[in-house]
């Protein structure tokens, strides 16, 4: 989805100024702005989105060692928000949320599942690989737009081009 919105403002002496908000570049700069800043913090940072929905949304989903509480999103909302209020990048009005990728966080770049590396995942292919279209099992590594999935079931390394994922998801394990 394109993240592109134009801003109409009337002035005083009624002239029309467009600005035109391209949120994926504005994400992108949050995100190289702030990935230091939750590192030191001792959070790894999933991803950001900026985007319109009713308003300007900023979504920062962020991840540690045993998962993500309410008072470590408080903890990156205050430092982030700080950051930016000085920073001053946004140039329109937003709500600022941190959240964490939640137990079935959809994948959908491959820097995703390169984050998850080792984690239990179902993936939905376009086209079938070994016979099947749906495939579960534990990301073993992402190299040069190509998957590795160790699948659960028959422990069968599989080589899936990112191209070939139609959407992937991470599964909950049941202990």
């Amino acid at each position: 989805m394109e993240r592109r919105a134009s801003l109409r403002f009337i002035t005083e002496n009624y002239k029309i100024i467009v600005m035109n908000i391209d949120g994926k570049k504005i994400a992108e700069r949050i995100k190289e702005l702030i990935e230091p800043v939750i590192k030191n913090l001792g959070y790894r940072l999933f991803d950001v989105e900026f985007k319109p929905e009713r308003g300007w949304v900023l979504r920062v989903i962020i991840d540690k060692q045993g998962g993500v509480t309410i008072k470590d999103c408080e903890e990156v909302s205050r430092k982030i928000g700080a950051l930016l209020d000085v920073e001053d990048i946004i140039p329109v009005s937003y709500v600022l949320e941190i959240s964490s990728p939640g137990l079935t966080r959809q994948l959908e770049k491959p820097e995703h599942y390169e984050f998850f590396k080792g984690r239990l995942v179902k993936v939905f292919l376009r086209e079938p690989i070994s016979g099947r279209r749906e495939l579960t099992g534990y990301v073993e590594g992402v190299s040069e737009g190509i998957i590795t999935i160790r699948e659960k079931e028959k422990g069968e390394e599989l080589h899936i081009p990112f191209s070939v994922i139609a959407r992937g998801r991470l599964e909950p394990e049941l202990w």
